[in-house]
């Protein structure tokens, strides 16, 4: 299995079909039993506690199903999140927070908490999160599983549209196809092996052009 830099890419398949484990053993959250996982020329599968936490703190973006937001805090202070934990001053963070923020539609709702905002809004404050520290590489499990058709497509576009600004590689775990549409690649997964690997074409791609 190989993705190159800048490539939108899914994982494919039903529940337990292995595409979360996958996901976990790329971002350094499991241990492989067997075999090797390089990113950036580098074997995370070597790597101790230490040195993946600060490897993924570096280098790898998250954004969950379930959104993963700090109730407690508002919508700058959960993006700053990751500025915060890489030693980086409260000004020059807060700034980046709100500028990005700003590019997914949520300016008029920087001050306000999770509860506070609907579904959609909160996933765009964890999209915000995961791209505002400019990661090579972001991981989407299942990020719009809780969202309706139209908030979806809003949420994917603005995903897409942020990794292709800094050519950032996305991987994105779903069991719909539409979701996969979107992608460059598609692994499509089964009982933990990839069955079948796919490619999109410009033309062939996106939801509007699913079959």
């Amino acid at each position: 299995m190989k993705i190159e830099v800048g490539e939108v890419c899914c994982l494919l398949g039903t529940s337990g079909s292995g595409k979360s484990t996958l996901l976990n053993l790329m971002a350094g959250l499991e241990k492989p039993t067997r075999g090797t996982i390089k990113i950036h020329g580098k074997h995370i599968e070597k790597m101790n506690e230490k040195q993946l936490a600060k490897f993924r703190q570096k280098n790898i973006g998250f954004i969950f199903q379930s959104y993963n937001l700090m109730p407690t805090l508002t919508a700058l202070e959960n993006v700053s999140l990751p500025l915060t934990f890489r030693g980086i001053t409260k000004k020059i963070r807060d700034k980046a927070a709100a500028n990005i923020l700003k590019a997914v539609g949520l300016e008029k709702y920087i001050k306000h908490k999770p509860t506070q905002m609907s579904g959609g809004q909160q996933q765009r404050v964890g999209i915000a999160r995961a791209f505002v520290s400019k990661p090579p590489i972001v991981f989407a499990d299942e990020p719009t599983g809780n969202l309706d058709s139209k908030t979806t497509q809003e949420v994917l576009q603005l995903m897409l549209a942020l990794g292709k600004e800094n050519n950032q590689t996305i991987i994105i775990v779903t069991h719909d196809r539409s979701i996969a549409a979107f992608a460059d690649k598609i692994y499509y997964m089964l009982d933990g092996n990839i069955e079948k690997i796919e490619e999109n074409n410009e033309e062939n791609r996106g939801i509007n052009n699913e079959a």
